[in-house]
């Protein structure tokens, strides 16, 4: 069996495209476009990156971006006073503060200060209780990404099929449990404790990889036929590439999983550029909550 690579960056790319067509709508019903305020602390090098990542995305898009970029040494109080000020800023309808914060900030404590109704991210505990309800609420972006490919390769209702998420995070693993239910699978979360974890997994008809281990998860490990989702970004050693050279690998061993699976992600390609094209998603859903507009079609 030869396994068939999941375009993630396609898909993203189609998705993007629908975002960017429902915000001239937007604008004629409200005089205004959606808006995305971004804040970054301090000069970590891949946040930077990521951060101009989703400036450009949101202004390609035909949405407003706001972005906010503060020392490394500010205090915490003064990262959540900006917060608030979003919060109270009607043009401002999605907040993302970048992570990781510096260490003498806590980030429970500056997701908590975001409103709900602008968590783009999906991190606030009332959106997370939403999600667990079964309420409407703001989904986080990379497990909302994740079940968008996989609605689109085996359907809405995966009722009859065994998932297992590999990773417990409250970022990806338990959020991606959480919809995979409501969509009627029978789910398993395994972890570090799990014991005989490849035998779990080879139960497993969808595996959604979320650990942060360089393929971890072997071709022996899966099930013959599983679709496998993996959402580890990895960078290891290349010397083939020649001294001192990198490449980016999942916590799937991709090779194998093809020579087994009917369907896999790769890195990169896969499940990345889905983060930012479901933020945009996120973005436009939330404007159209606070204006008191249906959310357009076709962004689920």
């Amino acid at each position: 069996m030869t396994a068939e690579r999941i375009d993630g960056k396609a898909f993203a790319d189609g998705l993007r495209g629908r975002v960017s067509a429902a915000v001239a709508p937007f604008l004629a019903a409200t005089g205004r476009r959606p808006g995305l305020a971004v804040v970054l602390v301090g000069e970590d090098p891949a946040s930077q990156v990521y951060v101009g990542s989703k400036h450009k995305a949101t202004v390609e898009a035909g949405m407003v971006s706001f972005e906010h970029r503060l020392a490394a040494d500010t205090p915490e109080a003064d990262l959540i006073a900006l917060v608030e000020t979003l919060n109270a800023d009607e043009n401002v309808d999605g907040i993302l503060v970048q992570m990781p914060l510096p260490k003498h900030m806590r980030e429970s404590a500056v997701i908590e200060a975001i409103d709900p109704e602008k968590d783009v991210d999906g991190f606030h505990i009332v959106n997370a209780g939403r999600l667990a309800t079964g309420l409407p609420g703001l989904v986080p972006c990379t497990p909302l990404g994740c079940m968008m490919l996989l609605e689109d390769r085996i359907g809405r209702d995966l009722s009859g099929k065994r998932a297992v998420v590999i990773g417990r995070s409250n970022i990806v693993g338990k959020p991606m449990a959480q919809l995979l239910l409501a969509a009627n699978a029978t789910v398993t979360i395994a972890h570090s404790r799990t014991a005989e974890l490849p035998s779990v997994v080879r139960e497993a008809d969808i595996v959604i990889a979320a650990v942060g281990r360089p393929e971890m998860v072997r071709g022996d490990w899966l099930k013959p036929g599983a679709v496998v989702i993996d959402v580890g970004i990895n960078r290891i050693a290349a010397p083939e590439r020649g001294e001192g050279k990198t490449r980016l690998v999942g916590d799937v061993a991709y090779a194998e999983a093809m020579e087994t699976a009917s369907a896999v992600t790769p890195v990169p390609g896969g499940v990345g550029p889905m983060t930012i094209a479901v933020l945009l998603r996120n973005t436009l859903v939330a404007a159209h909550r606070r204006a008191g507009l249906p959310a357009p079609e076709g962004l689920s």
